[in-house]
């Protein structure tokens, strides 16, 4: 496939290659023939009232998430996964997890769960009453007795010891690990999009395109259809035509698709700039980072709190 031959249409068609709608996903999943997607991954609004979304009570919110996810399972091929990334609500204070709400709709769907995944991150909101948010989940479903798509080797991860050889038995004195790598696990630390991040745009909550990577590349084959009912900035489409699968989404906010088409267009031609999906994540402290410099640690050094001093010692690595 071509890329910078690829068009960006706006209506369906499986003769195409990307799909950028400017609508509600109900409405395109209309235009998607049954069993017809490989791979479904999003991150819907979490119901916390950002500037994209109207709050709603969280009974009319499982209504709206029941139905978008009842048409996906339709248009989800035998051998498909769906991939719902989500947060948690916030009420008043109390913490709602999402996933855990959301699950009985798949369930009831005939899907079964294939991982609960924890897409780890360090950076957001600092909580004043509780512990901050630095975590959020993604939840695998596939069809229930399908076989389903599921290609570990794209997306290996450098081994911990790849120098490590069985120690006894008929294969001592080999190398025990796969030279390809490990499986990533279901734990996935991965910068999340803040305003230093190379991805970033005026969206809120926007995906970083190697998290969607990752499942893209495990779970379709080359030329499959992904497919976002919450679109966003575009980056699941962008996520599919760098590796060669074809993209659809749907975004209600005009100024996002109007995003999305540029990022889009900037990824046909190669000039979109993306953090490369196995960039280790930066340390400020091996770079030197003058921030990394506590000017509190002599106020500290003097507290009374033995405890603290001891944590804080033993991370800024000075001498007590």
């Amino acid at each position: 496939m071509l890329k910078a031959t690829l068009h960006i249409s706006e209506k369906f068609d499986l003769n195409k290659h990307i799909i950028l709608y400017n609508g509600s996903c109900l409405d395109l999943l209309k235009q998607i023939p049954n069993k017809s997607i490989q791979l479904i991954v999003t991150s819907p609004p979490y119901n916390i009232g950002k500037e994209y979304e109207k709050k709603l009570g969280i009974d009319i919110y499982i209504k709206q998430q029941a139905e978008v996810i009842k048409e996906s399972v339709r248009v989800l091929s035998d051998t498909g996964s769906i991939c719902w990334q989500v947060g948690n609500y916030v009420n008043k204070g109390a913490i709602i997890p999402l996933d855990a709400i959301l699950y009985p709709i798949f369930q009831n769907l005939n899907l079964v769960m294939r991982n609960r995944i924890v897409w780890h991150f360090e950076h957001g909101l600092h909580c004043s009453k509780r512990f901050s948010g630095r975590y959020e989940t993604i939840i695998w479903f596939t069809k229930k007795n399908q076989e389903y798509v599921f290609n570990l080797d794209p997306v290996r991860v450098p081994q911990k010891y790849p120098a490590k050889k069985y120690f006894k038995g008929p294969k001592a004195g080999q190398y025990s690990c796969n030279p390809l790598g490990k499986n990533p696990g279901d734990v996935w630390d991965i910068p999340n999009v803040k305003s230093n991040h190379v991805e970033k745009t005026e969206h809120p909550c926007q995906f970083p395109i190697e998290l969607i990577e990752r499942l893209v590349l495990s779970m379709t084959n080359e030329g499959d259809w992904v497919f976002d009912p919450f679109l966003g900035t575009g980056t699941s489409i962008i996520a599919a035509i760098r590796n060669n699968r074809k993209g659809a989404g749907a975004e209600t906010e005009k100024r996002y698709v109007n995003i999305a088409q540029d990022r889009i267009e900037k990824a046909l031609n190669g000039t979109l700039k993306t953090r490369p999906m196995y960039k280790p994540k930066y340390d400020p402290k091996s770079d030197n980072n003058k921030l990394t410099i506590s000017p509190f640690y002599p106020q500290i050094k003097n507290s009374t709190n033995f405890n603290h001093i001891g944590l804080f010692a033993k991370h800024t690595g000075e001498a007590l």
